[in-house]
C-alpha cells in the first residue's frame, strides 16, 4: 500500500467517525481542504459551545491530558492558532487500525463532560 493511500484511509476512518458522532466536525469547512495527515476538529456539543473561550481551551487541555494519562493519545490538542479542539496525526506512519482504536477513547470524554471534571491520576 502506498503512503498517500494510507493517509487517505486514515482520513476516511475519521470522516466516518465524524458522520456518526454528534459532537465533532472538521475545522476545515471545505472538504477539499481537510488535511489527510493532521485533520483538526471543532467540538460542537452545546455543553462545550456554552463555555467561554478560555473555558473551552481549559476543557480541551483537560481532555487531552486525560487521554495522555490513559496512554490513549498524545499531542492531539488543536494547533495553538486554531479554535479549541482536536488535531489527530493520520500521516503515512500511522496504521488505520490505530486510528480506529483511538476513536472510542476520544468519544469517552467528548460525550461525557463530567469525565473531564474527575480528578486526574
Amino acid at each position: 500500500m502506498g503512503l498517500i493511500a494510507r493517509s487517505q484511509r486514515n482520513l476516511a476512518t475519521l470522516t466516518g467517525w465524524v458522520e456518526r458522532c454528534s459532537w465533532p466536525i472538521f475545522l476545515a469547512e471545505d472538504r477539499a481542504t481537510i488535511s489527510c495527515t493532521s485533520p483538526q476538529f471543532k467540538i460542537t456539543d452545546p455543553w462545550f459551545t456554552r463555555l467561554s473561550p478560555e473555558e473551552r481551551f481549559r476543557t480541551v487541555r483537560a481532555m487531552t491530558r486525560r487521554l495522555e494519562q490513559e496512554d490513549a493519545a498524545y499531542d492531539i490538542a488543536s494547533h495553538r492558532a486554531s479554535p479549541p479542539g482536536l488535531r489527530i496525526w493520520t500521516g503515512p506512519t500511522v496504521e488505520t487500525a490505530n486510528v480506529a482504536a483511538l476513536l472510542p477513547w476520544i468519544d469517552w470524554p467528548g460525550k461525557n463532560s463530567a469525565a473531564l471534571r474527575r480528578p486526574l491520576r
